[in-house]
């Protein structure tokens, strides 16, 4: 924590060129003896800061000594140098621009600061499975270039059936999506997204982009994100499960189970999304100590097939 502060301190000297003890007590709430205890460790660590004695005085950074750290919150400064870690999924020019950040820092706060740039590290392979090799696309950088700069860009891509195809888009925004990179952008259809390892070539134009004015990447790509999910599961069975099987169903289907109200019996009622009648009944056939499903008939029917089949086999 008192690295926290000491970061808090010098941030706050930045803004008000001059503090007093009992104002770095309030800002930080601490008492005024562990400010003063605060602001002599960043002297004697070696920050540019000295104190002025009697009326008017208080502490200040020698000829407004500044780091490019203004602004920032002690935790938000300590997740940029997060970002700058071996887990991070920025670019490489990102990352050299955060360690350089890193390097400007005062004394004390480099090694706190060059702590929190290796103290995680991200593996993408789940246990048991093969690896995920992450890739940065071809035209990552192009295309994250035209978003910045605002214009429009000449996008050739190649579908998910083959086709090619070549049309002028308007780059909103980027998103990664665990190994995969998409590309938001406006086209004559409408809002559209392109995975940017399918983009053959991209060209940018000097037309300027026409960005919505209530466009926002988080929220876009959250409507997004449900449009595909509702694609990849359109098919939802009702159940109830025992409350001690929650644990286990949440586990299992993550996003794909829904909630609802208790029954009569105190078990749960609960929708599940899957691609097909006969995947989702392999899928919770293994769940009947559990659950109970109670339609739609289709799935029920494959149930009492597959428990036919492992009576038969090894009943």
């Amino acid at each position: 924590m008192r690295a926290d502060r000491l970061m808090a301190i010098l941030l706050l000297l930045q803004r008000r060129e001059q503090v007093t003890a009992a104002e770095v007590a309030r800002e930080l709430e601490v008492s005024e003896r562990t400010a003063r205890r605060d602001l002599d460790a960043l002297a004697m660590a070696g920050v540019p800061v000295y104190s002025l004695q009697g009326r008017g005085g208080g502490w200040r950074l020698v000829g407004g000594a500044r780091t490019d750290l203004s602004g920032l919150t002690a935790g938000e400064a300590r997740a940029l140098f997060l970002v700058a870690g071996q887990a991070s999924a920025a670019t490489p020019a990102v990352k050299a621009a955060l360690r350089k950040l890193v390097r400007a820092l005062p004394e004390p706060f480099r090694v706190q600061a060059e702590a929190a740039a290796s103290s995680l590290v991200m593996d993408p392979q789940r246990w048991g499975s093969s690896r995920i090799e992450l890739r940065q696309p071809r035209f990552l950088d192009e295309l994250q270039d035209a978003v910045i700069r605002g214009v429009q860009v000449r996008l050739g891509y190649v579908d998910g059936t083959g086709a090619e195809t070549e049309r002028t888009v308007h780059p909103l925004g980027i998103v990664a999506k665990g190994p995969s990179w998409y590309l938001v952008a406006g086209t004559e259809a409408g809002r559209r997204t392109f995975r940017i390892d399918r983009v053959t070539s991209a060209g940018p134009t000097s037309d300027p982009v026409h960005r919505p004015a209530d466009f926002d990447l988080a929220e876009s790509w959250r409507e997004i994100a449900d449009e595909v999910d509702r694609r990849r599961t359109p098919l939802e069975i009702q159940a109830v499960c025992a409350p001690h099987g929650m644990a286990r169903l949440r586990m299992i289907l993550g996003d794909r189970l829904e909630v609802g109200g208790a029954t009569t019996d105190g078990r749960i009622e609960v929708v599940i999304r899957g691609y097909n009648e006969y995947a989702l009944a392999g899928e919770l056939a293994g769940l009947v100590e559990w659950l109970e499903v109670t339609g739609p008939p289709g799935v029920l029917n494959y149930l009492v097939s597959i428990g036919d089949a492992l009576v038969e086999r090894y009943g």
